[in-house]
């Protein structure tokens, strides 16, 4: 695929699905490469979710470094750094969210979230999919269940199956959504406290992420069963 058909790919995807915002193109540079000439950086600090949510409704192409990250949680699980010891240990989750009954618990959930090796990034690209200047790793789309419904469809249709997913009501458009994909699976999240807190994504929204390399046959499916 060239550029052209990841952005003729991402205008389907808008039309076809009847999406209200654009797909978003996510790219994680590594550690040492240099940042693609002409993407702005962001102008000021945010959470990832914040900036997935800003870029599908503005139409901005940007790129971030650890620096911009404020949730490091979230930067940690893309190799921007590392996890801090408390989201690392369970604490954040059991003493200060008190969402689990142990730190145990917490620290179980916490050690299998897909996470990429520490300081292993330098920045993330972001842009929506249907302008984007450059080749992403994965395509994250922020929509309704039925939307969801007619991606797994459209993915399906060339080889049957099933889509296993897996996650946990924690750093969903982060790890789910982003790292996840990155590693050669669909990831579909429901959303976590942080991405429900601090964006305008709707409680009746949830997110899919497409590793790039799986995007020509879900693309092909889609033109196939493509509601009129």
């Amino acid at each position: 695929m060239d550029l052209k058909e990841i952005n003729d790919i991402g205008q389907e995807m808008v039309e076809c699905l009847k999406l209200e915002t654009s797909p978003v193109a996510v790219k994680l540079v590594p550690k040492g490469e240099e940042i693609p000439e002409g993407i702005k950086k962001a102008d000021e600090a945010m959470r990832h979710c914040q900036f997935m949510d800003r870029v599908r409704r503005s139409g901005e192409e940007l790129y971030a470094l650890g620096e911009d990250q404020m949730c490091k949680g979230g930067a940690g699980v893309m190799g921007l750094g590392a996890l801090p010891p408390k989201v690392a240990s369970g604490e954040f989750y059991y003493k200060g969210l008190k969402q689990f009954r142990t730190q145990e618990a917490a620290k179980l959930t916490i050690d299998m979230v897909p996470t990429l090796a520490p300081d292993t990034t330098e920045a993330v690209l972001y842009s929506p999919l249907e302008k984007t200047t450059f080749m992403p790793d994965v395509v994250v789309v922020i929509c309704n269940p039925k939307q969801i419904m007619l991606l797994t469809q459209a993915y399906m249709y060339k080889t049957g199956g099933r889509l296993e997913v897996s996650f946990a009501g924690k750093q969903s458009l982060c790890s789910d959504g982003v790292v996840q994909a990155k590693q050669g699976e669909i990831g579909v999240t429901v959303g976590c406290s942080g991405s429900r807190a601090y964006t305008e994504i709707s409680d009746e929204e949830m997110t899919m992420g497409i590793p790039i390399g799986l995007l020509p046959d879900l693309a092909a499916g889609l033109r196939e069963i493509c509601p009129n």
